[in-house]
């Protein structure tokens, strides 16, 4: 609730600052998200890296507005302010100095860490630096595996590079444990004056983890690791396409300073088959046939991923023409089940008949009806769609 006495203060002139609330734009029982969100607004407007034509104005305004969140986003301080108005929160020489280290301040490297990547402001320390420890990077590795062991799983074993766990260090970096880093204190940050306030950023000599080795391990440069091959056999699952990648967890570059460790991806190619064409879990394949079996019906020797099978080819069968055979396919990946395989039966016409041949045929053509007429448009799309 406001106090009669003028925001100004007993012993100022009564309009020398402007009222808080005021400054900030928001009513006096504004609560605190309210405060915040229209202090956010008004630092985004006039940060004086924001107005680099007008430094100096930008800056005092900034000031103004930093001032007044940080006297009416305490509660104990907006309650002295709301009674005594200026002077109720002003110190020696009537001027009200932030204090940057109050609690109020700890959301402000949320505030400035969103606008302008800041990692500290006004110098709210925030503990000790981080860890130095970083996960390894993923590794790749490429296998080439024939079509039929795609269809039937194989085993392959394989050597590849990567970072291995330094033996001497155990993976530590050092061989004498380490201290404090005198350049930061151990806290991983130091502050540097930027304008109107303070910002903390990454300590150089320490990288942010507060430490500095006693004794680097010179096996491995001080990184906990070093470079080495690693041998894996893995069982690649039957049904993989040409592109599968499997994920070995742990399997790839060892962490820096003591970090987990990456993960492998394998990926698989399949090469392509002389014969038969995968789509899915699917085969597909074409197979030459004579003009007499398709005319009088036979049966025919299909090859398969495992081994042969026989193939009913009706009588009156039309060049093109598709069959199903259930269960010759490709496993699926998931050991549910096994795709088809269709066979597409192609009608050859001799380039080359003998004397005898050529009468037989003479004769069949004499008495099979001739009619060479135009087949209506639907009859072709089927031919396209076979």
């Amino acid at each position: 609730m406001a106090s009669s006495v003028p925001r100004g203060g007993l012993d100022e002139p009564l309009n020398s600052k402007r009222d808080y609330y005021e400054v900030l734009g928001v009513p006096q029982n504004a609560g605190e998200q309210e405060l915040k969100k229209a202090y956010r607004r008004l630092a985004m407007q006039y940060h004086p890296d924001r107005n680099p034509d007008d430094k100096a104005g930008s800056e005092e305004k900034f000031k103004e507005i930093t001032e007044a969140y940080s006297v009416l986003a305490d509660s104990n301080k907006r309650a002295s302010y709301d009674r005594f108005g200026h002077v109720g929160v002003s110190g020696k020489g009537g001027a009200y100095a932030p204090d940057f280290s109050s609690t109020i301040f700890s959301d402000f490297e949320d505030i400035f860490g969103d606008l302008f990547g800041f990692g500290d402001v006004f110098g709210a320390g925030r503990g000790r630096g981080r860890s130095r420890a970083q996960r390894g990077a993923d590794r790749r590795y490429d296998v080439e595996i024939a079509f039929e062991e795609a269809a039937s799983g194989v085993s392959s074993k394989f050597k590849y590079p990567r970072h291995e766990i330094c033996g001497k260090c155990r993976g530590l970096g050092s061989l004498g444990g380490s201290a404090a880093c005198g350049t930061c204190h151990g806290r991983g940050q130091v502050r540097y004056q930027q304008g109107f306030f303070a910002v903390a950023r990454t300590c150089p000599q320490c990288q942010g983890s507060g430490e500095l080795m006693r004794d680097p391990c010179l096996h491995c440069s001080g990184q906990g690791r070093v470079r080495g091959d690693k041998t894996l056999a893995i069982q690649i699952p039957a049904g993989v396409e040409d592109g599968t990648r499997l994920r070995l967890s742990g399997e790839g570059d060892a962490g820096l300073l003591g970090g987990t460790s990456g993960d492998l991806y394998v990926v698989i190619h399949v090469k392509d088959h002389s014969f038969f064409e995968r789509q899915d879990n699917d085969l597909y394949c074409s197979i030459p046939i004579s003009f007499t079996q398709a005319v009088l019906g036979s049966s025919i020797k299909v090859p398969t991923l495992k081994k042969e099978g026989k193939l009913r080819i009706p009588e009156g069968t039309q060049s093109g023409s598709v069959f199903r055979m259930k269960g010759k396919g490709f496993p699926k990946l998931d050991g549910r089940g096994t795709g088809d395989l269709y066979v597409r039966v192609i009608v050859e016409t001799p380039r080359q008949l003998s004397r005898e041949q050529r009468n037989l045929l003479a004769q069949l053509d004499e008495a099979l009806p001739r009619e060479n007429k135009a087949r209506p448009r639907k009859d072709f799309e089927h031919v396209k769609d076979a």
